[in-house]
């Protein structure tokens, strides 16, 4: 049995990740500033293989108390202030969070005999891709946002660090579908959500790329590389996602159509900062297969939303920024 901790476990990504880790036979603890709430995990409390404990990874001394108190076989860094709009309307909360928040979080765990670190990056780190090339883990990094910009400063952060943690960093696709914590600021999200309650859908910049995976399949990448042999994922950089999800915006809302009956409107953009196509080759020679797709997402949020199980998608609640 692993002891696993998870930073910003309570999360959209993180809540689902803690299930999938105690149906495997972990012990796990979620450490989580709840700047989101925490009902998510709140029926795993009974759980005898959980525990909670609210903090900040900012915070060196609530961190230093966390790992002093517990033995954690690995860490899987999720806690974040995740992506670009969120980032830019908090600067300060972003630095703090994911460049200082991550070094207090790596380092205490060499200093406590961590064997495992997983740190949650993005492709968005890529930037824009060059004509029709498609991106694997040794393309040049462009990050054009401050939430790209600390992702990459922190990945070249362990890559030149001289350590025994066997770390992984894992740059995930930008993630959709349905969570405990639901989101409606992700593109595939939003997109349903709008087409199904407005009927119209504007679609700016249709042409450009960006790669998609189902969050589900991210808990499931997280928790294969987690189990997986040392030398197959020990300082190791990963794409996390599938090559067929990579769209063009306009092939999304063409998807949502064939489900939704929606009005698109083309807003035609010449230029977008963001505009890559990624290979997963490298994480599906590890075993990495999705099960979900593009059409099963947009089912779930739409049944989510017609059936009054989300009342009020526009909530702020439901964004991050």
């Amino acid at each position: 049995m692993n002891s696993v901790l998870i930073t910003g476990g309570a999360g959209y990504i993180g809540s689902l990740l803690a299930r999938r880790l105690l149906e495997r036979g972990h012990q796990v603890v979620v450490a989580d500033a709840l700047l989101f709430g925490g009902e998510a995990i709140l029926d795993l409390m009974s759980r005898r293989e959980f525990e909670f404990v609210r903090s900040d990874v900012r915070d060196r001394a609530e961190m230093e108390r966390l790992f002093s108190s517990h033995s954690f076989d690995s860490v899987v860094h999720l806690a974040s202030i995740v992506g670009d709009p969120a980032c830019s309307r908090h600067p300060d909360l972003a630095r703090q969070t994911i460049w200082d928040g991550s070094r207090n979080v790596f380092e205490l765990s060499e200093q406590t005999g961590v064997q495992r670190f997983i740190f949650a990056s993005t492709c968005s780190n890529y930037g824009k891709m060059e004509a029709n090339a498609v991106l694997d883990e040794d393309a040049p990094l462009r990050p054009v946002s401050l939430y790209a910009e600390l992702k990459v400063q922190f990945e070249r952060y362990l890559l030149e660090r001289s350590t025994a943690i066997d770390y992984t960093i894992l740059r995930f696709a930008t993630v959709y579908g349905l969570s405990l914590r639901p989101r409606f600021d992700l593109t595939i999200n939003e997109f349903a959500r709008d087409a199904l309650l407005k009927g119209e859908l504007e679609v700016y910049g249709p042409q450009f790329w960006r790669p998609y995976c189902h969050v589900s399949d991210i808990a499931q990448a997280v928790a294969l590389v987690l189990e997986a042999q040392r030398e197959t994922i020990s300082k190791r950089t990963l794409n996390v996602g599938c090559n067929e999800e990579n769209y063009q915006k306009r092939m999304i809302a063409d998807e949502i159509k064939r489900q939704i009956p929606v009005k698109i409107i083309d807003v035609e953009k010449d230029e977008d900062p963001r505009d890559y196509r990624v290979s997963f080759d490298r994480i599906a020679a590890l075993g990495f297969s999705p099960q979900l797709r593009l059409s099963d997402g947009i089912r779930e949020i739409s049944r989510a939303i017609s059936s009054g199980l989300i009342s009020d998608p526009y909530s702020g609640k439901y964004r991050n920024s």
